[in-house]
């Protein structure tokens, strides 16, 4: 076992958790503005937990004291002390005011954590970022997210330099100062913790819009944005409305302060932050326009306004006691984000939307190394705790319980716990309470998904009884791991289900004993470790249609036949279980090709999609999804083995076996039949279209690569969108070397002062498949554009490149790994999170191939013997090691 570097072994564990021995009853807050040096002063009214004998101790990093005073008295400097990273102080008691003055360095701070500057000296902003633990990069504080206080602040600022002030809470007076300076201060009338704080300062512009809250509050909404973007702003302003009305009339959850400010940004580690008041912003989640936004990504902005507003409630108003419970907040908003996008758009299509993203991010990060409950144990770093688990594995728990419950039933159970913890940092445990409370439902047993860590396996048989029609269905779970591990208590599971006969009708589910209508589809609750469920009045053998709606966060292992599958995908009305489907027989078909077996499963999707391609019922953006096999990451799930380039290949060769069952007339004229309603219009049918048309363009690119580069470039030219345009330049650098050269210079110059298009032309090219995407990247690393200072840029091309292209980066000679190894030193010492996050591409490297494998362990070796590691890359590359 490899030694885990010296920043790794501090260790927060949840069962040390203790309530804060000081709290802080109300914060003022007075700051002298300056890119290079800004001073702060702090005014901390003290209360103290009389409970506990503590010292009083804050947190502070980086930052300069200037001074101290305890209750009106300057304090010497025998009366406190500074120590890895916190400050005592003595003589402090109940009620007690503690000042200080600091000074921090804004332009050199580049982890974007705490205060720091976005953009250029000359015209860059001022701006904070302080979840988790950024507060105590701005001035010392006991920051917790248990410790909520009052805020006031003001902000003083050379009025030519930084024209807008801006701080969380609602405006409390501004004016003019001597020599050209102002100020602006303001309250907020909520308790927060110091994760919440957030102030902006710089040239911006702004566009605004007057709202009603359901109750009846006036709200100012304020959009803000450098002037060359401003006009970007519009659809996010919408999107924000949408939320607002949606979230008063599915949660009966108002806004609650006279103004509501969104603040966009280039320069941010994260995708937004939910301070009270004033959000801030990813500018790739804020903007978007036609020329230079995908379809893609106006559906991001619209989930990111909204993940962000409704914080407000959950997160914000009732916040996490500490930070074991994350998804408290994060994953309830996930789900909560992903429910409002289901009704903006398509629930089918947004279903699987999230279920690929969760089986892309999350079910590798629960196979490997890397894995963690969605409630962790215990932690280290918290800023590498941001996970797809946290986030996405989080909201599917949350979806579990709201199934349960029923949509009344949620709301009640959300209701009260709004009401019950409203001002409160709060538990796991109290939102399982308050839900099961206020449906008379114990609901502590689904606690313990929250402390497991991995996938686990629901598997399920199927008998039917010709003489006394019935049909038992065997249900058995199986915890993730080796079969040898101590055995748990078995979870509860809902389990959603339909029959289906094979003329494709779906049939009714009357369990035995039960009487009177029966339902075509059904939840059964799978809580104990094998359980079985009989339908009586079954009439033929039928086919199961199981986890209906990804209704639980499972692997299902099933014994379908290729011929039951592709039943499924041509009949199922629930159009996930359609796709899924699909992705279980084009998995088959895959492993069909290699394994060199019979092509029953091969033969049954092609045969199965080739029926379905004309069929004018299904809509265009679903038939899309289906003619999409899973993802090189999806397929490598399921070997022991993985070398990511044969993986590459097979696909590649799956999905040419499809497009050769389609044919090129019947490939060339959907086409071109789709490309005859070419528009920019963002109604469903249009983007269902376009979607639709690029799919039929990489299928035809796999069977003609000439004819495809023909079309392609053909698009590129007229293409009256992003959408259009980015799909054509993703065949050409596929199937034509010149035309795709001539595009990306066509590209590079049209979009030469557009920051996040090129973000989409450095990814592209980072993710062209095989062994020159090395190359390729490192001559996009000299040009001008690119830089390592902006996270946005390092995620686009590096990124793009070890986590987007598994045949490119997992090259067998090694070069990736130490490419990558590289580049992690150069970025940990700028911004230790963006390093740690970039870090996880090494996540189930155990898993390669010998040869990949060594060359993998070797370049992760050499990195952990590294002594200057920050904490955050320590911590995962330890992990990623020696796990």
């Amino acid at each position: 076992m490899h030694a885990l570097p010296e920043q790794t072994r501090p260790l927060i564990r949840l069962r040390d958790y203790r309530a804060p021995a000081w709290r802080v009853e109300t914060v003022e807050l007075d700051f002298d503005l300056g890119i290079d040096a800004t001073e702060l002063s702090a005014r901390l009214l003290l209360r103290r937990d009389p409970a506990q004998n503590a010292p009083l101790r804050l947190d502070g990093e980086n930052l300069q004291l200037l001074s101290i005073a305890l209750d009106g008295e300057a304090l010497p400097a025998t009366a406190y002390r500074m120590l890895d990273g916190t400050l005592e102080v003595d003589g402090a008691r109940d009620g007690s005011v503690l000042e200080t003055r600091v000074r921090l360095r804004p332009a050199a701070n580049t982890a974007l954590e705490g205060l720091y500057l976005s953009g250029s000296r000359e015209a860059g902003f001022l701006l904070t970022q302080c979840e988790a633990e950024g507060f105590r990069h701005i001035t010392f504080f006991p920051d917790r997210p248990d410790v909520q206080a009052r805020y006031r602040v003001t902000l003083r600022a050379d009025r030519d330099r930084f024209p807008v002030l801006l701080a969380g809470g609602n405006p409390d007076g501004c004016g003019e100062l001597e020599g050209g300076r102002h100020w602006a201060s303001f309250v907020d009338p909520h308790p927060k913790p110091s994760y919440l704080f957030a102030l902006v300062a710089g040239r911006l512009d702004r566009i605004e819009r007057d709202y009603i809250t359901a109750d009846g509050r006036p709200v100012q909404l304020k959009i803000w944005a450098e002037a060359d973007v401003i006009d970007r702003c519009d659809y996010a302003m919408d999107a924000l409305e949408r939320s607002m009305r949606w979230d008063e009339k599915v949660y009966g959850r108002n806004y609650d302060l006279d103004v509501f400010h969104i603040v966009a940004t280039h320069d941010f580690n994260m995708g937004a932050m939910e301070n009270k008041g004033l959000n801030i912003f990813n500018a790739k989640y804020l903007l978007a326009d036609p020329d230079s936004s995908t379809d893609d990504e106006y559906r991001h902005v619209e989930a990111v306004v909204a993940h962000e507003y409704f914080h407000n409630w959950s997160g914000n108003r009732v916040t996490c006691r500490d930070w074991f419970q994350l998804s408290l907040k994060e994953g309830l908003t996930v789900f909560r984000e992903q429910s409002f996008s289901a009704d903006m758009n398509s629930a089918p299509l947004k279903r699987i939307e999230d279920v690929s993203l969760l089986r892309r991010a999350q079910f590798p990060e629960d196979a490997g190394p890397l894995a963690h409950p969605v409630r962790p144990a215990q932690y280290s770093e918290i800023n590498n705790f941001y996970t797809a688990t946290v986030y996405e594995k989080g909201a599917e728990l949350v979806r579990m319980l709201a199934g349960r419950l029923g949509e009344a039933g949620f709301r009640r159970g959300m209701d009260r716990y709004f009401a019950r913890n409203d001002g409160r940092a709060a538990t796991l445990e109290d939102f399982l309470t308050a839900l099961g409370e206020a449906n008379d439902i114990d609901l502590m047993p689904y606690l313990a998904w929250y402390g497991e860590a991995g996938t686990p396996r629901l598997k399920a048989q199927g008998h039917y009884d010709a003489a006394r029609r019935e049909y038992t269905l065997s249900l058995s779970q199986h915890a993730p791991g080796p079969a040898n591990q101590p055995s748990r208590p078995p979870l509860p599971i809902p389990v959603k289900l339909a029959l289906f006969s094979h003329d494709g009708e779906i049939l009714p589910l009357r369990l035995n004993g039960e009487s009177g209508d029966a339902p075509v589809e059904r939840v059964v609750v799978l809580d104990q470790q094998q359980q079985q469920f009989v339908f009586s009045g079954i009439e033929q053998v039928p086919v199961p249609s199981l986890l209906r709606g990804f209704s639980a966060p499972m692997m299902l292992e099933c014994s379908y036949t290729p011929a039951e599958l592709a039943l499924l995908l041509r009949h199922d009305i629930d159009g996930f279980n359609r796709w899924e489907a699909g992705q279980q027989l084009a998995t088959r078909a895959w492993e069909n090709l290699r394994d060199g077996a019979d092509e029953h499963a091969l033969q049954a999707w092609c045969d199965a999609l080739a029926g379905l391609f004309d069929d004018a019922t299904i809509d265009d953006a679903l038939l899309a999804d289906l003619l999409t096999p899973p993802g090189e990451i999806e397929l490598a799930e399921g070997e022991n083995a993985v070398d990511p380039q044969h993986i590459h290949e097979l696909r590649q060769d799956l999905q040419r076996r499809l497009a050769s069952r389609l044919g090129i007339d019947r490939l060339r004229s959907r086409y071109l039949a789709l490309a005859a309603h070419t528009t920019i219009a963002l109604d469903a049918a249009s983007q269902a279209r376009r979607r639709l048309k690029r799919r039929t363009l990489e299928l035809l690119e796999r069977l003609d690569p000439s004819t495809a580069a023909t079309l392609a470039a053909a698009q590129y030219r007229d293409a009256p969108g992003m959408t259009d345009r980015l799909a054509a330049l993703g065949v050409l650098l596929r199937s034509d070397v010149e035309a795709a050269q001539r595009a990306l210079l066509d590209y590079r110059k049209r979009y030469a002062g557009n920051a996040l298009a090129l973000d989409k032309w450095f990814a592209l090219q980072a993710q062209v498949a095989g062994d020159a995407a090395l190359g390729r990247v490192m001559k996009l690393e000299q040009d001008a554009a690119f830089t390592l200072k902006n996270p946005n840029r390092v995620q686009s091309l590096l990124g793009g490149f070890v986590r987007g292209n598994p045949s490119g980066f997992h090259r067998r000679d090694g070069a990736g790994y130490r490419f990558l190894v590289e580049r992690l030193r150069a970025l940990d010492a700028l911004n230790p999170q963006v390093a740690a996050r970039l870090a996880t591409a090494f996540n189930g490297w155990q898993r390669l191939e010998p040869v990949r494998r060594a060359a993998a362990k070797a370049a992760i070796s050499d990195l952990a013997g590294q002594t200057a590691l920050s904490r955050n890359l320590a911590e995962i590359i330890g992990n990623v090691l020696n796990h």
